[in-house]
């Protein structure tokens, strides 16, 4: 990262007085103040919330998209390793001198008239927002940061909208109330537009907003499907004119049918006719840091709440056993770590706890009390995941394995320091 991208990231962390403030009025008027009200953000736009599976959704239909010839340009948060994660064009991590311009094309326009305070988050948003509109690709998908009526991302009217799923987090913003939840999911609808459900379920404050917008709906399960096939699976889908279609022999994208079955869905949608080989290239070769993710023995998944958490003590189950299968575990002190530990215990035989620092963080010590108090197996309690990672390194036999989640910071720290050491 150039030091001119560290120095703007520096400043924007210290300049709003709190670190997620929901709501779309500064961010709407600088966006009028970037003209990005007054110019199509891309040929066509893609806006995807939900609590699980946006990451992978985003990732499949970026692929899927590239594989047919449509440039794309997508935003996504948050990042693993480098900030220049959250924006990618055409599949590539954008530049650090476009992400610079970007902050300063924001400065300015927040700046050009009575200044406007803006977080982390929504500067860095409208940056994203700034420099796809000057690219001007075919494509833009944009993931939902928080909820998504008040998040910045729903300052841009989509063309499409995708809910993948609605389950309990962020309840410090979103509350426990999962009607309440699918409203504010249900924001970035928008009236007579196509919804792509990635659901077979969500609360009734999601049909009740499709209705009122006469959005027309297209369900998981019953518009569309995946279909196991024995090693392969089937996806059947139609378009907006009705046209059904098929495809035979799909191969396993290592990220969930559901999301890949969303995913095609939506294309077909774009208008885009789904052609097998591009297809079956899309899916065989998509990648998705952090899900599900393998390093050797190590699996690294961002995992931070219990229904993703039993999808990935789901997909571990269908391994082989091995000989013992160690949870390296670091849980942000306003997630529901007890929950966590029982959806992920099936699959982990002991624990590593890690700390996480910053305000929402949790120490090494109370996750291991947590550990405890399920009567689970807990091996050691380190400050970090990077100290976990070498504490683990020391004494990990070949016939073992780790699975390093919790949070996006979890194995953001043991991915870094995984990598550090394979250097």
């Amino acid at each position: 990262m150039s030091a001119a991208l560290d120095a703007w990231l520096a400043r924007l962390e210290r300049q709003h007085p709190v670190a997620i403030e929901l709501g779309l009025e500064r961010v709407a008027t600088v966006a009028t103040r970037l003209g990005l009200s007054e110019r199509p953000l891309a040929g066509q736009v893609v806006t995807v919330a939900g609590t699980n599976g946006k990451g992978s959704t985003v990732a499949l239909l970026e692929r899927l998209a590239a594989c047919h010839g449509l440039s794309t340009a997508c935003y996504t948060s948050p990042h693993l390793l480098r900030y220049n994660e959250r924006l990618r064009l055409d599949g590539q991590p954008a530049e650090d001198a476009l992400l610079v311009e970007g902050f300063e094309r924001v400065e300015a326009a927040r700046l050009a008239g009575e200044a406007v305070s803006l977080t982390y988050f929504e500067a860095g948003t409208l940056a994203a927002l700034w420099a796809i509109a000057e690219r001007q690709p075919q494509l833009a998908i944009l993931e939902v940061g928080l909820g998504g009526r008040l998040d910045a991302v729903n300052v841009i009217d989509p063309d499409i909208a995708v809910i993948t799923t609605i389950a309990h987090d962020h309840a410090d913003f979103l509350g426990d109330d999962l009607d309440g939840i699918g409203f504010e999911k249900a924001g970035i609808l928008r009236p007579a537009r196509p919804a792509v459900l990635g659901s077979r379920q969500l609360p009734a404050s999601v049909s009740a907003r499709l209705g009122a917008l006469a959005a027309p709906a297209y369900w998981l399960g019953q518009a569309f499907a995946p279909q196991d096939q024995g090693g392969s699976w089937q996806w059947q889908g139609s378009d907006a004119q009705g046209a059904r279609y098929e495809l035979d022999s799909l191969p396993d994208p290592g990220l969930p049918l559901d999301n890949a079955a969303v995913a095609l869905q939506v294309l077909t949608l774009l208008g885009i006719t789904p052609q097998l080989e591009a297809v079956r290239e899309a899916l065989a070769t998509v990648a998705l840091p952090g899900r599900l993710q393998w390093l050797d023995n190590w699996c690294l998944d961002v995992a931070h709440n219990p229904h993703a958490a039993a999808y990935v003590a789901e997909r571990l189950a269908a391994r082989p056993r091995p000989t013992r299968r160690i949870g390296l575990l670091g849980v942000l002190g306003d997630k529901d770590a007890g929950a966590l530990i029982a959806a992920l215990g099936p699959a982990v035989d002991a624990w590593v706890a890690v700390g996480l620092d910053g305000p929402r963080g949790r120490s090494a010590a109370a996750l291991g009390e947590s550990i405890e108090a399920a009567g689970a197996s807990l091996l050691a309690s380190c400050d970090s995941p990077a100290a976990g990672v070498a504490w683990l390194r020391e004494r990990l036999g070949a016939d073992e394995e780790v699975l390093v989640c919790g949070s996006f910071l979890t194995v953001a720290g043991a991915l870094e320091a995984l990598t550090a050491a394979a250097v």
